[in-house]
């Protein structure tokens, strides 16, 4: 597939699953204005459902990029569809400097990049502590962190659930983190974890701030 014919799959398909979301689980978005028109940035959203993947297409129209286990690219048709809408694979058990080189390939193309920084799912309502990642990969790249928090979406499709529930998600786009930049064009450890607390501080807000107004 073309990039012209996936950027054409992705919008219809982004299209029909942000107009489900919204009548499903009735999603909101505040603070679009936070966002950058062009060029590349990191998205990092609070992490508490497998529906945040969703629910995160609608906060840009742009087409977003998002890290992938391998094995997803296995059957050549859900290959080809995981790579339409933006996903990339990642070889499970490599080293976090493959996953990090793909990612600034990404960014290197001007495109945004999705990484939750809490990894995995979790739950309740606090954040604990963050992975450096996304920190890691701006500070390298010089591109902004917006951060994201998601409410609602852990009561939509708690850990283990099989089925969803119609319940009210609303999202907050916070201002951009911009990371510190170095003379040698080398991220310090110290300008990397100074990066990651500002983050965790950050989403702990706004996850906050989604979760009131979405009455979880």
């Amino acid at each position: 597939m073309n990039r012209r014919a996936s950027l054409a799959f992705y919008w219809v398909f982004r299209g029909l699953i942000v107009l489900f979301c919204r009548a499903f689980w009735r999603v909101t978005v505040e603070g679009k204005e936070h966002l950058p028109k062009t060029g590349a940035f990191i998205v990092s959203p609070v992490h508490r459902s497998n529906i945040d993947f969703a629910v995160v297409a609608a906060i840009t129209s742009r087409r977003m990029r998002y890290m992938g286990k391998d094995t997803l690219w296995k059957v050549k048709p859900a290959g080809w569809f995981f790579t339409a809408m933006g996903g990339f694979p990642v070889r499970r058990g490599t080293a976090d400097r493959e996953a990090l080189r793909r990612c600034a390939d990404v960014i290197d193309g001007g495109e945004p990049l999705v990484m939750f920084p809490e990894g995995t799912r979790q739950t309740g309502p606090k954040i604990g502590e963050v992975f450096d990642g996304a920190a890691f990969l701006a500070a390298r790249t010089g591109v902004p962190i917006i951060p994201v928090g998601v409410g609602g979406s852990e009561p939509a499709m708690p850990k283990g659930a099989k089925y969803l529930k119609p319940v009210k998600v609303h999202i907050v786009i916070g201002p951009p983190l911009h990371p510190e930049r170095s003379d040698t064009g080398k991220a310090s450890r110290r300008a990397v974890r100074e990066l990651s607390e500002r983050l965790r501080d950050v989403l702990q807000r706004l996850f906050d701030e989604a979760q009131r107004k979405a009455g979880a």
